[in-house]
């Protein structure tokens, strides 16, 4: 009885941290794509305002 108890309270934790994981991934997936987009438009701004001069 006892040892089910404990194999689900792991089992639980477990989940947890794996889910948890998941969350900052894609949070630094997002984060990444949103550096990526600025970077690009920065470069177009470089580009253009070095094209109108």
């Amino acid at each position: 009885m006892m040892s089910k108890a404990i194999t689900t309270v792991f089992a639980v934790a477990l989940a947890t941290v794996a889910l948890s994981s998941c969350g900052n991934t894609i949070r630094g997936m997002g984060q990444d794509t949103a550096n990526t987009v600025n970077a690009t438009q920065d470069a177009g701004n470089r580009v253009g305002n070095a094209a109108a001069r």
